[in-house]
């Protein structure tokens, strides 16, 4: 399957990359074992998502997964950010070839662990349930 135009544009034009100095929430999943590595800064003001930004070390698919969940997220309520799912990524990716939808699994989770991160830094109770801990098993 080749790829949709979307992925391929957020692949060769990544939205948000960077790093948020002082972040109010950071998370990393992946691993060097199975090659994709990503980590999502969250500045967060008032509830809302102000700004995102990512740093993702992988193939095209996990870049373009990292650029869309943050268009995602961004300007949204942090509510909003535990209903974000892979599926919704690869949606607004136009599609992932199935092969590479781990991808998106590891652009939900590193967004959940950011605010995680987030909640845990300002002692903001939540359900373990909603956040639960990665363990890159979508790796192969």
């Amino acid at each position: 399957m080749l790829y949709s135009e979307t992925v391929m544009d957020h692949f060769r034009h990544p939205r948000n990359v960077g790093i948020i100095e002082n972040a109010d929430g950071v998370g990393e999943v992946g691993n060097a074992k199975c090659g994709d590595i990503m980590k999502i800064y969250l500045k967060i003001d008032d509830g809302q998502v102000t700004d995102v930004k990512f740093e993702t070390f992988g193939c095209g698919s996990a870049i373009a997964s990292s650029s869309m969940a943050t268009e995602m997220i961004k300007g949204q309520p942090v509510s909003r950010l535990l209903s974000l799912t892979n599926k919704a990524v690869v949606e607004a990716l136009n599609g992932l070839p199935p092969h590479k939808l781990h991808c998106s699994v590891l652009a939900e989770e590193a967004v959940k662990a950011a605010l995680k991160d987030y909640y845990d830094r300002n002692a903001i109770p939540y359900d373990p349930q909603s956040l639960p801990t990665t363990s890159c098993e979508s790796c192969h």
